[in-house]
């Protein structure tokens, strides 16, 4: 049976390798919705190719210019915008798997909203669960939907505990590449450039997840989530350094075997399992060759040079909105720093910052109010730190 995909964020590189793999086994998979923020070019040009029933544009005010840009199609799809149109799509009902693909926050709305329409979730949207873990893991049980990771780290997780028995699970190792500055002295850190940021040495991602790898607190993020999804405490997750990122992710079983997946950085290969799972799907893409690369080697994250690690830590466990403020942070931190209105160093300090001010407000049973107000408060609180950085560094 070909299996209708509503995708979310289509534009994006998750959602345009979602594509690729629609293109390549049209026998599979069908799209019948799109959602994207504000591409009107591209986005267009994926209406035309695949011919969803519903699509929806984010950014409201660009509506006319994409009606425009398909005004002779024949038959016309749904065109929808802004925020409640993204969430039509996500619950469209000819849909039988939403491909979340949204960066950021943003994505956490559209997801519960196909978790309540019954939809099977494949999640490249970290920031879900990282956010809203305590709101979407009830929903998800409540719906009986399933939660599929794409995440490479999470898919390498997810595709080594199967046919492992419940509770058998003794420890997860994340691998991470080290990003952008792995072989950079601490020193040098305070000269980083958003060029020099967007340079990862192994895999091609969005601008917004590439300097998190930069920051290494994509990796801190990935903890909180694997806690979501795999159910381990945080005393359970370990990151490992691994800078040929051949190794995606481990798990530790009680015996203390360790079962890991290995593959070339493809983001098609998680993309391909969540959509086809349980099923393999033969492709002809090129196959590892552990020859070629001749060694693989790890070592420890350095905390000191990294500090995201720890607040991403520290965020899980204290639970509540606490991990939504620190994403929150993160993002805002993020998006300045690649305005060029703060420096990457400053990053950290403003997460830390916002962090700590908000233990007064801590809250251990959040509802989605309250990590929409959390989320909204976080941001606020790091443009109104931005502008007052020389003072804040003093107790950073």
């Amino acid at each position: 049976m070909v299996k209708a995909i509503s995708l979310l964020g289509s534009t994006g590189s998750i959602g345009t390798q979602t594509l690729d793999i629609v293109t390549q086994y049209p026998n599979q998979f069908q799209v019948v919705g799109l959602a994207a923020q504000q591409n009107v070019e591209l986005l267009a040009q994926q209406i035309r190719e695949f011919r969803p029933t519903i699509v929806a544009i984010g950014e409201a005010q660009k509506l006319p210019e994409l009606q425009a840009a398909i005004a002779d199609l024949n038959p016309q799809p749904i065109l929808l915008a802004g925020e409640a149109g993204v969430i039509e799509v996500a619950r469209y009902s000819n849909a039988s798997v939403v491909m979340n693909g949204i960066v950021g926050c943003a994505g956490l709305l559209p997801t519960i909203a196909a978790i309540e329409a019954g939809k099977d979730i494949a999640l490249a949207n970290k920031e879900t669960l990282i956010a809203g873990g305590p709101i979407v893991l009830p929903l998800v049980h409540k719906h009986g939907v399933k939660l599929l990771p794409v995440d490479s780290e999470h898919s390498a997780i997810f595709q080594c505990l199967q046919g492992v028995p419940c509770g058998r699970l003794r420890r997860i190792l994340l691998t991470a590449s080290g990003g952008a500055f792995r072989s950079w002295p601490a020193e040098k850190l305070s000269t980083v450039t958003v060029r020099d940021a967007l340079k990862h040495p192994n895999w091609s991602m969005g601008r917004k997840i590439t300097v998190d790898s930069a920051t290494l607190m994509n990796k801190g993020l990935e903890v909180i989530e694997a806690h979501w999804l795999f159910g381990v405490d945080y005393d359970q997750i370990e990151i490992v350094i691994h800078p040929q990122s051949i190794i995606h992710s481990l798990i530790e079983l009680q015996d203390t075997s360790v079962l890991a997946q290995l593959g070339w950085t493809d983001m098609r290969l998680p993309i391909l399992y969540a959509l086809s799972w349980p099923e393999r799907i033969y492709t002809a893409w090129q196959q590892l060759d552990l020859v070629k690369v001749g060694e693989l080697t790890f070592f420890a994250p350095d905390h000191q040079k990294y500090p995201c690690m720890q607040l991403a830590y520290a965020a899980g466990r204290a639970g509540g909105c606490m991990p939504a403020v620190l994403n929150a942070a993160n993002e805002q931190a993020v998006a300045l720093f690649m305005e060029e209105r703060i420096q990457f160093l400053d990053i950290p300090c403003l997460i830390e910052r916002a962090c700590d001010r908000y233990l007064a407000h801590k809250c251990s049973t959040p509802t989605l109010d309250d990590i929409i107000a959390a989320d909204r408060w976080a941001r606020q609180e790091v443009m109104t730190a931005s502008e007052n950085l020389g003072q804040y560094w003093k107790t950073c």
